[in-house]
């Protein structure tokens, strides 16, 4: 099965991807892609998730490629625009760094960058203990609480996440604390904007500066007030934050720069 994907908005626009975070899919877009109508938006489903879900394994590198390749048909020429979070700016830092003239802005969202051979090792027996959790329905309330998504979208998401099987979330998981930056990135010529969440942890913080030093084509914010999520969490200020930047290089007033 391909990559599932959905296209919005004004064909003969700039192509803006989207590729969304572990544990949701291509859903949690819909108010950028509502927002950007002026656009041609695409969504797209990483592997083993949402409609995507019988597609083959998932990994970071493989997703690249093919989201690379499928991006390139479909802009056919034009200019294009991709905005990752989490997993997927991860899947976007290594389509950078695979393809350093491809991709002519790029927005990269709480990408975790500092691989953690501990926790990588505790996956898979934890998640053979805590699986059932996932498919226990308050359980997955509480959850979708922090991740900030709507009462709304919630029946996407425990849909989501009740069918994933366990040896998937592990495999998403153990590629998510694997990544690290490509030696390649430094090669990469378009714009990019690096973002981070105040009240993230440490690690996602540090992250962001290791991806600020790898390439002088990157700019980095820390966004006030919010954890992972800024996108889902205040849409507006994400949406207005992102077209302010690609159209005149004004960031928000409050966001505090990466040093």
């Amino acid at each position: 099965m391909k990559l599932y994907y959905q296209e919005y908005g004004n064909k003969n626009a700039p192509l803006m991807v989207f590729l969304h975070g572990g544990g949701v899919s291509s859903w949690m877009w819909a108010k950028q892609v509502q927002y950007f109508s002026d656009y041609h938006c695409i969504t797209i489903d990483l592997p083993e998730q949402g409609e995507s879900k019988n597609a083959e394994y998932f990994s970071i590198r493989k997703s690249a490629e093919d989201i690379a390749k499928l991006i390139e048909k479909l802009a056919n020429g034009k200019k294009i625009i991709v905005i990752g979070f989490s997993l997927g700016a991860q899947v976007l830092i290594q389509m950078l760094s695979m393809n350093p003239s491809l991709i002519h802005s790029a927005i990269i969202n709480s990408a975790l960058v500092r691989p953690n051979g501990f926790v990588r090792k505790m996956i898979r027996p934890s998640i053979k203990i805590t699986l059932p959790l996932v498919k226990n329905r308050y359980f997955s309330k509480l959850q979708s609480k922090t991740l900030y998504i709507e009462e709304g979208d919630f029946e996407k998401y425990y849909k989501e996440s009740s069918q994933m099987s366990s040896d998937t979330l592990i495999r998403i998981l153990e590629e998510n604390m694997s990544f690290k930056i490509p030696d390649e990135f430094d090669k990469t010529m378009g714009k990019v904007l690096v973002t981070v969440g105040e009240k993230e942890k440490g690690l996602m913080k540090k992250s962001a500066m290791d991806i600020l030093s790898k390439n002088p084509n990157c700019i980095g914010i820390i966004i006030p007030g919010v954890g992972h999520g800024i996108s889902l969490v205040n849409p507006s200020y994400f949406n207005q934050m992102i077209k302010n930047w690609l159209e005149n290089s004004v960031l928000p007033h409050d966001a505090i720069s990466i040093k």
